[in-house]
C-alpha cells in the first residue's frame, strides 16, 4: 500500500512539473480569468459542514471529492470565453467526463451488489455529471464529426 502511496505522490509532482515548467507556454493568461477562490472558498466550507465525521483526514477526503466534482468549471469558463477548443484538449475533456460518469456505474453496482452507499461521493459525482452535459453533447455533435468544437453564436 505504501509504494501505491508514493507512485501518487510522484504522479502528481510529475503532473505539476509539467504543467508549470515542460508546457508552460501553452498556458494563455488573457483568457484565464476564472477566479479560483470561488470554487475552492465554498467547497472548503462545505467540507466542513457537510462530511462523514468531523475529523482532519474526513474532513480533507471529503474536500477533495466536492473540489473534484467542480473542478472542471475553470476548463469549461475557458472554453466558453474564447468560443472554441483545439482537439486535443476535447478529446481529453470527454474523457474525463467518462471516467467521472463511469463511477456513477461503480455507485450503482457497489449498492445493489454490496449494499454500499456513500451520499457525499454519490451526489458529487452526479453533480460533475451534470456540469458535463453540454459539453458532452457539443463533443457528439460536433467533435465526432469531424468539426471542431466551436460554441455556437
Amino acid at each position: 500500500m505504501r509504494e501505491f502511496f508514493l507512485i501518487y505522490i510522484a504522479c502528481s509532482y510529475a503532473t505539476v512539473y509539467l504543467i508549470y515548467m515542460k508546457f508552460k507556454a501553452t498556458y494563455d493568461g488573457n483568457h484565464d480569468t476564472f477566479r479560483v477562490e470561488f470554487l475552492v472558498v465554498p467547497v472548503g466550507g462545505l467540507s466542513f459542514l457537510v462530511n462523514h465525521d468531523f475529523s482532519p483526514l474526513e474532513i480533507l477526503w471529503t474536500f477533495s471529492i466536492y473540489l473534484e466534482s467542480v473542478a472542471i468549471l475553470p476548463q469549461l469558463f475557458m472554453i466558453s470565453k474564447t468560443g472554441e477548443a483545439e482537439t486535443i484538449t476535447t478529446h481529453y475533456l470527454f474523457f474525463l467526463g467518462l471516467y467521472r460518469a463511469l463511477y456513477l456505474v461503480n455507485w450503482i453496482w457497489r449498492f445493489y451488489f454490496e449494499g454500499f452507499f456513500d451520499l457525499i461521493a454519490v451526489v458529487a459525482g452526479v453533480v460533475q455529471t451534470i456540469l458535463y452535459c453540454d459539453f458532452f453533447y457539443l463533443y457528439i455533435t460536433k467533435v465526432l464529426k469531424g468539426k471542431k468544437l466551436s460554441l455556437p453564436a
